[in-house]
Order: structure tokens, then C-alpha cells, then sequence
């Protein structure tokens, strides 16, 4: 597909979404049946190749003063905070090689080269947010806290602002993530105390001066005479990494044709049936599409419909399941949403922008978006 498209017909009845969630469960069972020794072998290469591009890259920064190889040692630190943080941390902190035994590529030991406390994103994300996917007013990495990407999200005069507020988060995306956690919206509103914010900062601040200590203090002291482009180098590196995993989230969450629900939808007396959150999951997420290094760089999550299905399993094996789950989708009338890396940046820029604008507004510009 060349465009962002949504597959999409009537939602199926209770005995449709009952079946349908009979074949996604098959699929899931069918795949956890076959992982082992292969995926494996696929996380150890990851992590060799992560490994190697750090070390590459770092002793390229030391010769910084030959822009050439400063500029490459930029690009291979970059690739290696990449790897690391999304085809590594993400998912062994999800729990997906959990059943490897490895002493250090587990849910429990592993922390990664990132601000955030690997603790702190387990709640935030592993809980909270695939818990409550896409569910306004419970699941906080809807706009986290101060991006209107819901038409249904109260219109406030400082969300004209958010297309820049956006911009700036890309470049800094590792800090909001850490502080994510905090609630300053909740803060703000009242509905928080500040000490308990303050109380649960002091992780961040610990896991903060590490990462700071190692990239602009440790490694240029031990560069000497090429201190300042070590330095450069690993801000430049860092700011690489967090516009890499800002677009790749961001496209996956937030482009036009992704749909959310409000809280009492889920809140009913009754329990959400198996078909309702697979349903929710699907609708809540958008695919990208691209050959196979692109899905290794995105730690897979450019199948984030199928991430969202099935967190658990080993995201190497979603290219896979996406062959499996897109045919049921079809079937049943699902929406699943899909698009280019292109098509799907422009969309999340221009939901952004719409839905920057007062409600009447923003629903004049997706009328037109539909036209």
C-alpha cells in the first residue's frame, strides 16, 4: 500500500467479534507454540550488533577532530542507542524473552540506556497503557497529558500551540517519557499531591545522573584532547535516537484512520469481552510499513497493531502474525490501519495541526480530510 489506508465496513455483532477472537486467539497460541531457539539467536545477534555499533561508534568520536569519522561515529552510536532502546529494551522489558532464562535479558533485571527508570515505563506503558489502550482519560500516552489527538479531547487555547510542543518533544523525547510518569497534568488539576510527584522523581533523578555521567562527563574525560567531540557526538547520538523513537510512536498511535474510546465504554457493569479488546487494540493502532531492516530499527512497532495484540511474544515474530491478522481483520470488517513511514508522519502532522484548532474547526478539517 502506498497510502495510509484503513480497511474498515460495518463493525461486526457479539457472534462475529466472538469468532473473531477465537481466530486471533488460534494465532497466538500458534505462535507461542513455535518460539524458541530461533528467536534466541535472533536477540543475541541484536545485541552483539548493538554492542558492536557502540563500540564503533564511540572509538570513531575519539578521532572526532576528522569529521568524517565523526560524523559515521555519530551515525553508529545513534544505530546502537536505537537497537537498544527499541528492539532490546522495549521488548525484553515487556517480558518477551523472559522464558530464555538469560541472567541480564529479562523483565526483571534488565534497565536500559535510557532516562526513564525501566521500573517507572513498566507502569507507565507495560500497565497502563496496554491495559487501557486508547481508552480516553485512562490511558495517559493518548497526547500524553497535553496533546489534543482526540476530537473528543477537550479543546483547550493552549493546545494551538501543540504542533511545536510536538516538534520540541521529538528532540527530547527520552526526558518526556521520564518525567511521563509524574502526572504533572494530575499536578496541575489538583488531583495529585506534590510531594508524592516529588517522592517518585527521585528514581528519575538517580537513573538522569547516570546517563548524564556517562555521556558528557566519563566518556570525554576519557577522550582527552577530543573531550568536546565526544561530547558532541553523544548529544548528537542522543538526539538521533529520541527523533527515531518519537516518529515511530508517534505514527503508531496517532495517524489518522487510529480511533479512540471514552472511559465509560469500558467501565460498563459488564466485563469487556475477549473480541471487544482485541477490537479496541486494533482500532487503537496504526501498522508501517517498510522492508526488513526499517521493522528491526523500530524494534518492531511498526507492527504496533500486533504488539498490541500479542506484547508478550517476541517482536521479531510479528511480521508473521500481521500475515495472519490482517486477512481476520478483513473478514470481520476491522479497521487496520496501515500506511508508509512518509504517509504516516504526514498524517500524525496533519492530526496534530487539526486538532490544534477549537473543536467546530478541527471538525471541519477532518470532514475535509474525508472528502
Amino acid at each position: 500500500m502506498n497510502a495510509t489506508q484503513v480497511v474498515e465496513r460495518t463493525m461486526p455483532s457479539a457472534e462475529e467479534l466472538e469468532r473473531f477472537a477465537a481466530e486471533l486467539d488460534a494465532i497466538g497460541r500458534r505462535i507461542r507454540e513455535e518460539v524458541g531457539e530461533s528467536d534466541a539467536r535472533y536477540l543475541r545477534r541484536i545485541v552483539a550488533l548493538q554492542r558492536s555499533a557502540e563500540i564503533g561508534g564511540r572509538a570513531m568520536l575519539f578521532a572526532g577532530v576528522l569529521m568524517p569519522l565523526w560524523g559515521a561515529g555519530v551515525a553508529l552510536l545513534g544505530l546502537s542507542k536505537i537497537l537498544e532502546n527499541m528492539e532490546i529494551g522495549h521488548n525484553v522489558i515487556h517480558g518477551q524473552y523472559d522464558w530464555m532464562n538469560d541472567p541480564v535479558l529479562n523483565s526483571d533485571r534488565y534497565e536500559w540506556d535510557l532516562v526513564c527508570p525501566a521500573e517507572h515505563w513498566k507502569k507507565t506503558h507495560n500497565y497502563e497503557h496496554h491495559t487501557f489502550t486508547s481508552v480516553l482519560g485512562k490511558d495517559r500516552d493518548v497526547g500524553y497529558g497535553f496533546l489534543r489527538v482526540a476530537e473528543d479531547q477537550p479543546w483547550r487555547p493552549a493546545n494551538l500551540g501543540q504542533p511545536l510542543y510536538a516538534l520540541g518533544l521529538m528532540f527530547v523525547f527520552e526526558w518526556g517519557i521520564a518525567l511521563h510518569n509524574l502526572e504533572f497534568e494530575r499536578v496541575l488539576a489538583g488531583e495529585k499531591p506534590p510531594r508524592v510527584m516529588l517522592r517518585q522523581s527521585l528514581p528519575i533523578v538517580r537513573k538522569a545522573a547516570r546517563q548524564l555521567l556517562k555521556d558528557y562527563v566519563l566518556f570525554p574525560i576519557v577522550a582527552g584532547p577530543s573531550a568536546p567531540f565526544v561530547l558532541a557526538g553523544n548529544a548528537a547520538a542522543n538526539v538521533v535516537r529520541n527523533v527515531w523513537a518519537f516518529l515511530i510512536i508517534f505514527c503508531g498511535h496517532f495517524p489518522e484512520g487510529v480511533e479512540y474510546v471514552s472511559e465509560s465504554s469500558v467501565d460498563a457493569a459488564e466485563p469487556e469481552t475477549r473480541g471487544a479488546w482485541y477490537l479496541r487494540q486494533i482500532r487503537g493502532s496504526a501498522n508501517i510499513e517498510g522492508p526488513p531492516w526499517f521493522h528491526v530499527l523500530s524494534g518492531n512497532l511498526s507492527h504496533q497493531i500486533e504488539h498490541h495484540l500479542f506484547p508478550d511474544l517476541p517482536s521479531c515474530r510479528y511480521a508473521q502474525i500481521a500475515a495472519l491478522v490482517e486477512p481476520v481483520c478483513r473478514r470481520y470488517g476491522v479497521p487496520y490501519a496501515t500506511g508508509s513511514f512518509v504517509r504516516q508522519v504526514g498524517s500524525v502532522a496533519r492530526r496534530l495541526v487539526r486538532l490544534a484548532l477549537p473543536c467546530r474547526l478541527s471538525s471541519a478539517g477532518a470532514s475535509l480530510n474525508r472528502v
